[in-house]
């Protein structure tokens, strides 16, 4: 599972609440909605997008602190910075993960990407 990307097309969760204390993640998928579930865009930030790394525990905790692997931001580095620490934010709220047995087995330590995008215009 080195690597795996989660699937971050889920502009229309973002209005769900945050699901760290739902029922067991069972899937990647199942993940990648709940981390997505607790994303709200920064305003005036149409067309723009972060992409994080990270690695989770078992527990469903972060090891370290999520790195941004790609930014796409309209505006100055203050802009930029915004993005990342919306969406830095956004995935720390989410956690502790709860994750399935099988789950949290294989998750453990392996690196994933998360794309945190905001609508187009």
């Amino acid at each position: 599972m080195k690597g795996t990307a989660l699937s971050a097309g889920f502009v229309a969760l973002a209005a769900m609440p945050c699901q760290s204390n739902a029922a067991s993640l069972n899937t990647m998928n199942d993940v990648g909605a709940a981390l997505q579930a607790c994303w709200t865009p920064p305003a005036n930030s149409e067309n723009s997008s972060v992409t994080l790394s990270f690695s989770f525990r078992r527990d469903g905790t972060l090891i370290g602190p999520p790195k941004p692997t790609a930014i796409k931001v309209n505006g100055d580095a203050k802009a930029r910075q915004a993005y990342v620490d919306a969406a830095t934010a956004a995935l720390q709220q989410c956690l502790p993960l709860s994750f399935s047995p099988a789950l949290a087995q294989g998750i453990a330590g392996n690196i994933f990407t998360l794309r945190f995008n905001s609508p187009k215009q």
